[in-house]
């Protein structure tokens, strides 16, 4: 689990109180630079996204014929 995860909610908080946005925007450029610096990390170490699951198919409610 990479410290971005752990920093959303943390952010989020942040970004909801008054003081919270001063601060905030106070160290936004070291928050950008943390952010992309996890986004580059993450992808070196290869974690790609998983891939979509297949979708099902519906059921229409009628037997097979």
């Amino acid at each position: 689990m990479s410290r971005l995860h752990k920093l959303v909610p943390l952010l989020g908080g942040l970004l909801l109180s008054r003081g919270g946005r001063r601060v905030a925007g106070r160290h936004a450029g070291k928050l950008a630079l943390a952010t992309a610096y996890e986004v580059w990390r993450n992808r070196r170490e290869g974690a790609a996204p998983k891939p979509r699951p297949e979708p099902r198919t519906r059921w229409s409610g009628r037997p097979p014929r």
